[in-house]
């Protein structure tokens, strides 16, 4: 059991001032019995309200809207978390995928998590099974054996993909950070029919050397027979555990992005991000980090083009 404090600023600068900004955000902790929210306080420019609502997969959504003229957009959340993480049924699990299927088979929600994305190089992805996956695994060796592929094949390196880069993409670099990573199991493990899910977070090890710590991060939760989601986290080949703060859930980057959303307004957007950590012991680990977006032209309400709003552009 652990218990962190979590500054997270977004910040959005226009070169011009924009008008008619609407906007989601999935910063609200996510709900379930591994977490418990101590305080969350949410600041966003000018004040907006927020509407507050429940998504498709079950993540707390703000919406909110700012229309007046203005060149920044701020959105600061302060959470105070107390993460409690129990790993010991899952220590114990030897279930197969007779089990799976049957539960598959009664959940079109888990159903839909099975089928992977149509990429080029699938007959790679299917190589990479056979090379560990031998029939009578059960669906946990199955998870922790296509983690460590992962971790034991593909580099850790910032600055070399972006959250336009795909699978195909991921498998030539053989590089990248966590959201390239979760992705890429991902797609393993729906490839085998196991219910999988994208998941944006934070990773809060406190100095114990696990990657990604002071940014947000990302991991898959994987279905496992008699137990539930479970997550695993393959950028750092680990059970998901109480360094761990989970936001939102979806099938992939795009329906748990943090901040997304549209503006009126022809000028170039700079994001900025900055993430600190505050551990028990009295530690902090601060990271600020800066994105430099596409220029966006929108001529009329009706031609609203959708911007990179999402700090996941920062998941390392």
């Amino acid at each position: 059991m652990s218990v962190f404090k979590i500054h997270h600023i977004t910040k959005y600068h226009y070169e011009q001032p924009i008008v008619e900004s609407v906007n989601e955000i999935r910063i609200f902790p996510y709900q379930s019995a591994d977490q418990e929210v101590l305080q969350h306080d949410l600041i966003i420019t000018n004040h907006p309200n927020v509407h507050v609502f429940k998504d498709y997969w079950g993540n707390k959504v703000g919406f909110f809207n700012i229309l007046e003229p203005h060149q920044d957009l701020i959105v600061e959340s302060k959470l105070t978390v107390r993460t409690i993480v129990d790993l010991s049924s899952l220590e114990m699990s030897t279930t197969g995928f007779d089990i799976l299927n049957k539960e598959v088979e009664e959940s079109f929600h888990l159903l839909e998590l099975t089928k992977p994305d149509d990429i080029e190089s699938q007959e790679q992805i299917q190589k990479i099974l056979e090379s560990f996956f031998n029939g009578g695994q059960s669906i946990k060796e199955v998870i922790e054996k296509s983690s460590q592929y992962i971790f034991e094949n593909f580099t850790y390196t910032k600055g070399i993909t972006n959250i336009e880069t795909t699978i195909d993409e991921i498998l030539v670099h053989k590089k990248g950070v966590c959201q390239d990573f979760a992705h890429l199991l991902l797609q393993i493990l729906r490839t085998m029919h196991i219910p999988c899910r994208y998941v944006s977070g934070y990773i809060c090890p406190n100095k114990n050397g696990m990657r990604g710590e002071g940014a947000t991060h990302a991991w898959v939760d994987a279905w496992v027979p008699g137990i539930g989601w479970c997550g695993i986290d393959p950028t750092n080949n680990a059970w998901v555990n109480n360094h761990h703060v989970k936001l939102a859930v979806g099938r992939n980057f795009y329906d748990s992005s943090v901040v997304k959303g549209t503006y009126k307004g022809s000028s170039r957007q700079d994001l900025f991000v900055f993430v600190s950590v505050g551990y028990e012991d009295g530690h902090t680990f601060e990271e600020t980090n800066q994105v430099l977006l596409d220029k966006q032209e929108v001529n009329s309400v009706n031609d609203l083009k959708k911007t990179a709003m999402s700090i996941q552009q920062q998941q390392q």
